[in-house]
């Protein structure tokens, strides 16, 4: 992505981010994770990145974009560290918009580390995490919420997930935003006539047409706040509950959907004394199953908190999975589910594979599992994804969606603003230019969500949590 020529020039309104730039200092990192590998890319951003490069590139590639083949020296002593593939990219031509370079080495830890050494004794400096991004978010290359989707698709969980971080990464949301920021600069010069021209009857713009154009607006925003919660869904996971008696199969169970041994499990009823959490992909949304504590009256304290923990779970599940072998434990686990959450339940007869296990009623909605097998575990996991798609439609992706807290803030602030002027502009109780407070309040709350405002404190914020290279 270095070299990525073929992004979309940016809108005015982002184009200011070029106020945001910091110091013209070059630095380095090494853009690969550490451990053993074929390749590790080392990088170089600033305005002497191709002067500080070269001091260990011997054999300096003369054409940019262009893939060489060339020695790495220590500047100091000559000695060689590696023989490396190096790419230089032009200022506006990069992906931060300043001169980079780009060096592939051979993996391994101590390569690409003598390599980075070299380039700092040459005279970079070692990048802060995220510092690669926020130069391009700077430079006006990326908005700030395409920056902070790079983010998300490097820590996505999930295919939903990287699929909406990759919309975001395309400038759909930042386009949505811009939009509404144009609209509401639209509501705004309506105003101004109406300051610019007291003396007339109403003003030249009718009251009316200012309110149709707020409520357009607010609109819109309701529109784009209405997709937070599969947002969260998206970024976090459904919440799958695992829950019934003690030693009912559910850390087995548990262990069999994710594929691998999670949860403690043993024959001791009682095992589990707090929740396990672990994300699985799946078809739509991702999972966020959870393994919980038996559900059972005791009078043992430690295990009492555990039980606690797996209600206040239950209480906020999507779905929940009532596990039992029998059909007594089964009805007396949906009883006591039935208490505490409103979610979908659906009821797993667990332990299949045992020459003792009941069978199930006829005309039963139990599905039949077995962890030690895997018989029942792909229609289980059909039936959670059914249940999630009844009970929260199917996911889009085709539609800006919001997954970050940043961005929520900053949409309910403009749609506060929003709201507080048509109040005021309905009842004519504000002078225009009081009024127009709110809305230029609005404007600025969506400046700052996709960064055209001067913020250092936001920018700091978002990328402190990047890795470093990135």
């Amino acid at each position: 992505m270095a070299g990525d020529a073929t992004r979309p020039a940016p809108t005015s309104a982002v184009a200011a981010l070029g106020a945001l730039r910091g110091g013209s200092d070059t630095i380095a990192a090494i853009a690969t994770p550490p451990g053993r590998g074929a390749l590790a890319i080392v990088r170089l951003s600033g305005a002497d990145a191709e002067q500080v490069a070269s001091r260990v590139v011997a054999g300096w590639p003369t054409p940019a974009r262009v893939a060489t083949l060339a020695i790495l020296r220590d500047p100091a002593t000559g000695e060689v560290l590696d023989e490396a593939i190096v790419t230089r990219f032009e200022g506006g031509r990069s992906f931060t918009g300043e001169p980079m370079v780009e060096l592939s080495t051979h993996g391994g830890v101590v390569t690409s580390a003598l390599v980075l050494g070299a380039l700092l004794a040459a005279g970079a400096r070692q990048a802060a995490p995220g510092e690669f991004t926020r130069r391009a978010v700077a430079s006006g290359k990326l908005t700030l919420t395409q920056g902070e989707a790079i983010g998300d698709v490097i820590d996505a969980t999930s295919r939903a997930a990287q699929r909406v971080a990759l919309a975001t990464l395309d400038g759909g949301l930042a386009r949505r935003v811009v939009a509404l920021r144009d609209a509401l600069l639209e509501v705004e010069a309506l105003i101004a006539y109406e300051i610019d021209f007291p003396e007339e009857d109403d003003g030249p713009i009718a009251p009316a047409r200012v309110s149709e154009s707020v409520a357009r607006v607010a609109s819109m925003l309701d529109a784009l706040l209405a997709t937070a919660p599969a947002g969260e869904l998206v970024r976090e996971g459904a919440v799958v509950v695992l829950a019934g008696p003690p030693n009912a199969g559910k850390s087995s169970l548990f262990n069999a959907l994710l594929g691998q041994a999670r949860a403690l499990v043993t024959p001791i009823p009682g095992t589990t004394r707090d929740a396990i959490e672990a994300v699985v992909d799946g078809r739509s949304w991702p999972l966020r199953l959870v393994d919980t504590a038996g559900l059972r009256e005791t009078a043992d304290s430690l295990e009492r908190l555990g039980i606690e923990v797996s209600e206040r779970y239950l209480e906020r599940a999507q779905v929940v999975l009532a596990c039992a072998e029998h059909a007594a434990g089964l009805a007396a686990t949906c009883a006591w589910i039935s208490r505490l959450t409103g979610a979908p339940v659906i009821e797993v007869a667990t332990k299949r594979d045992r020459p003792e296990a009941e069978p199930v009623a006829s005309g039963s909605a139990a599905l039949e599992v077995s962890a030690e097998t895997g018989a029942g575990l792909d229609a289980l996991l059909a039936r959670i994804e059914d249940t999630l798609a009844t009970a929260l439609g199917a996911p889009s992706f085709d539609a800006p969606v919001v997954t970050r807290a940043r961005h929520l803030v900053a949409l309910r602030a403009a749609r506060e603003e929003l709201a507080a002027f048509a109040t005021a502009w309905s009842a004519a109780a504000l002078p225009a230019p009081v009024m127009a407070v709110h809305l230029r309040s609005a404007v600025g709350a969506l400046e700052e969500l996709i960064g055209v405002v001067d913020t250092e404190d936001v920018l700091d914020r978002v990328f402190r949590s990047f890795c470093v290279g990135k």
